[in-house]
């Protein structure tokens, strides 16, 4: 079955204690509604977010779960105060003129409650934790805070005895993701005395499942010189395709059974920059538009991949810049100590296979029609953008460069 796994995490440190371092694809018409709140504000962050970690990792496999960075920073705005807070919520897209502080935290709780709990069919887990060394004493306000917008608890650890402290927080972590992410800080010198988790679990079964029997070895050309040879899956059948006219590519929308959906795109060789340039919330909203319900033979290779990213350089580029230096203002958590943001680490696991157990059809719109089959082979470096559609949350955007 496909499988997506993230987590988000940020670790605060002390400033100055050298021994502390730190729906079908119609769904995107309706992005304005009442539940698609957040929508515009968290698809906006996610692609510039999304084109920033592309950037840095021009050559490799790239895997990030936006909605999970954009609601950790959100709760972790209720710890600051000032021009922190300020730079932090313009800096996740919000025009702090047009919509309060209140009511972006109201609107998170809302889309969590959407994610939790709308949608039966998928599995899925996700949640913050804070966990503060025993010496520091959060705010009541804060603790309430948390609680009451975003589920989440603060959690005391000893973080002078790190070895035990690191295995505690692995092993929540593990607990909450079902024992798929483990030894999350296994490479981490040496311990922060705050550190905020946040975390998605996501297992998604195809609504329309891969055929089992027809995988087959197959070669992926990852560039000019380098060939890899991977099992490659196939479908055939009535499948939502686009063969773009603006940018030079290729996509397929496929379905899991209930709330989530999966863009595949294929960029034209040697076009990956060019799409990725061109990816926008209008490029999204034109592609759901404009895809054709026809015949098309898919093939898409199997893969498990994983990746690990600091956040920091990439966020203060985004403006969100003040966290991470002696001007930040972290007093909304707690007066015992000033913090500043040290590292901001961003861990996830992507994995594909066929799923052998056929499930509803997907609900939608009466589809346009195409009546000449197309082939479509994944086997150059594409990209992969999975979205809650109900609430057209980015749950995860990636790139395969090399699938083996």
């Amino acid at each position: 079955m496909p499988l997506a796994l993230y987590t988000c995490v940020l670790c605060l440190c002390t400033s100055g204690l050298w021994a502390i371092q730190a729906e079908t694809s119609s769904a995107v018409s309706g992005i304005d509604s009442p539940h698609r709140d957040l929508a515009p504000t968290n698809l906006d962050f996610a692609l510039s977010l999304y084109r920033h970690v592309l950037a840095s990792a021009p050559d490799t496999n790239v895997f990030i779960s936006p909605v999970s960075i954009s609601i950790a920073l959100a709760m972790l705005s209720l710890g600051t105060c000032g021009h922190t807070q300020t730079q932090l919520l313009q800096g996740l897209g919000f025009n702090l003129t047009r919509m309060s502080e209140t009511k972006i935290h109201q609107d998170f709780q809302h889309l969590l409650d959407l994610l939790r709990e709308s949608d039966t069919s998928l599995e899925m887990a996700m949640g913050n934790a804070l966990f503060l060394n025993h010496s520091l004493h959060p705010r009541e306000s804060f603790s309430a805070d948390i609680k009451h917008y975003y589920k989440s608890e603060a959690l005391a650890v000893d973080f002078q005895d790190w070895t035990r402290a690191r295995r505690q927080i692995n092993e929540y972590i593990n607990n909450k993701t079902q024992g798929k992410l483990t030894d999350m800080f296994s490479e981490l010198d040496s311990p922060a005395i705050l550190i905020l988790v946040n975390y998605i679990f996501f297992r998604g079964t195809w609504a329309h499942p891969f055929n089992s029997e027809s995988s087959r070895e197959e070669n992926f050309y990852v560039n000019k010189t380098t060939t890899v040879t991977v099992p490659m899956m196939s479908k055939s059948g009535t499948i939502m395709y686009l063969h773009d006219s603006v940018l030079p590519c290729q996509l397929v929308q496929l379905n899991f059974t209930g709330n989530a959906t999966v863009f595949f795109i294929l960029p034209d060789q040697g076009q990956m920059d060019t799409v990725i340039a061109g990816l926008s919330r209008d490029t999204i909203l034109r592609w759901s538009n404009s895809l054709i319900h026809g015949q098309v033979d898919l093939y898409l290779p199997k893969l498990s991949i994983s990746g690990a990213y600091d956040l920091r350089a990439m966020l203060a580029d985004m403006g969100i810049e003040d966290l991470f230096t002696n001007r930040a203002n972290f007093s909304g958590i707690t007066q015992e100590a000033p913090l500043m943001l040290s590292r901001v680490v961003h861990k996830a696991i992507l994995q594909i296979d066929q799923d052998r157990v056929n499930a509803a059809n997907p609900t939608g719109s009466t589809p346009k029609l195409e009546s000449e089959p197309v082939t479509l082979r994944l086997n150059w470096p594409f990209l992969v953008l999975i979205f809650d559609h109900y609430t057209w949350s980015p749950l995860l955007l990636g790139k395969v460069v090399n699938p083996s």
